[in-house]
């Protein structure tokens, strides 16, 4: 059974509403109008027949018994009412209605000699008028009903436009763009209202978000630069120690130390956004097998089409070393490495990324080991990407298909660019 979910955006809901409202509006008045124009023709017929009555009443009665106007004497299809309103010598109208038809109005009045003088007619002309305006009151409803949808549609759209790029701008800060202002995407000086409101909220979220970020930063470097000197000392002291294992421990927790505080300190730059590449043009194919066979002499490398390409090749280099680095560290052999075209990818043959990573991308200091057991801080892919950043390029993760790609592993996939990086290093589009 499939369920169908139907999204229906503002602008639709705004016209719908308008509509509606504008329908209940307009069905509202005609009822009035007609209604009011009915009485009024019934009230005029009433009084156009009684001034009938009394001007056949008044010949009759002067030329001795002559009719005119159609007026009869005793009709018998007088209605009851008029004949009970003679009887109590009372001069009386009547309403008959006559279905579809115009009704029929009657008037009757006594005579001295006890006689019912009466005359009734049907007005079709000034019924026929009352359709006229009928047709008049629906078309202009429906016509009311059409401006509605239409004007709830232009409210609505631009409303639903304004909150789609102020969606689009968030998303943008989201993805770490510090750049982007919610209230200069959605144009909020043209029109102040919620969506305005709004803007300015995000925006002074942003803004306290990147200055706490651009303060955490600035302690963790820091920090970090404040113990580059004891650390080197430390490291320098621990060469004077004599040879023994425990000399050795020393000597090999200070390297570490030291590989730490260095990283977080190139963390440190990735996040200023201060980095700018240096581009060489260089054959991709003999650069990865040249700087594999240094790092990583038992990864197996495969060149299926070579590339000339513009980047920077010391970061390059930075980004595949610490791809191979994590690979051996948390992963399996044989690591492969392939080059085709301007896509490099380095897949291992163990259980895989977590999934945290793949949904959320590099974390610091959370390493791919589920026992958190092996070595390492979790900078390495931390640092490959904003690397990637630097060079314009782009760098995926995924877990290998058992059943199309023969066991499991993780890939990690570098595309570069075809042109340098933009000043803010954004990703360009990439064919294949």
């Amino acid at each position: 059974m499939v369920t169908l979910a139907l999204r229906s955006g503002l602008r639709w809901k705004v016209s719908l509403a308008i509509a509606a409202v504008g329908a209940l509006v307009a069905v509202a008045l005609s009822l009035v109008v007609h209604n009011a124009a009915r009485v009024s023709l019934l009230n005029s017929s009433r009084d156009q027949m009684d001034d009938r009555v009394q001007i056949a009443q008044r010949y009759y009665e002067s030329t001795g018994g002559k009719l005119m106007l159609r007026a009869k004497i005793d009709d018998p299809d007088l209605p009851k009412p008029l004949r009970e309103a003679a009887d109590l010598g009372l001069r009386a109208t009547y309403l008959q209605d006559g279905g579809s038809e115009a009704p029929e109005v009657w008037a009757s009045t006594p005579l001295r000699n006890g006689k019912i003088l009466s005359i009734h007619t049907r007005f079709k002309d000034r019924y026929d008028i009352l359709n006229d305006l009928d047709r008049a009151l629906i078309i202009g409803s429906v016509s009311v009903v059409l401006g509605g949808c239409a004007l709830g549609i232009l409210v609505g759209g631009q409303l639903s436009r304004r909150l789609r790029k102020a969606a689009t701008a968030a998303r943008k800060l989201a993805d770490g763009d510090p750049d982007v202002r919610v209230r200069d995407a959605i144009g909020g000086r043209v029109l102040r209202d919620e969506t305005d409101d709004l803007a300015r909220a995000v925006d002074g979220m942003a803004e306290a978000l990147r200055d706490r970020l651009e303060a955490e930063r600035r302690v963790t470097a820091d920090i970090a630069h404040e113990l580059r000197t004891p650390v080197t000392g430390l490291l320098t002291a621990a060469e004077l120690l004599p040879p023994g294992r425990p000399t050795e421990l020393v000597r090999d927790r200070a390297q570490a130390m030291r590989t730490l505080v260095e990283d977080v300190l190139e963390v440190a730059r990735l996040d200023s956004f201060a980095e700018r590449a240096e581009m060489q043009d260089i054959e991709l194919g003999e650069f990865v097998q040249r700087r594999v066979r240094s790092v990583a002499p038992e990864a197996r490398v495969k060149v299926v089409r070579d590339a000339y390409v513009s980047t920077d090749p010391r970061r390059l280099e930075r980004i595949l070393g610490n791809l191979l680095a994590n690979a051996a560290k948390h992963g399996r052999a044989p690591i492969e490495v392939t080059v085709e075209g301007r896509v490099l990818r380095v897949r291992d043959h163990g259980p895989g990324f977590p999934e945290e990573l793949l949904r959320e991308g590099p974390s610091r200091f959370r390493t791919g080991s589920k026992d958190r057991a092996g070595k390492g801080h979790g900078l390495g892919l931390t640092i490959a990407a904003g690397q990637t950043r630097v060079l314009g390029a782009r760098l995926t993760f995924r877990n290998a298909d058992p059943e199309v790609e023969g066991g499991s592993g993780a890939i990690a996939v570098l595309w570069l660019p075809e042109s340098s990086p933009t000043s803010t290093g954004s990703f360009p589009i990439i064919s294949v």
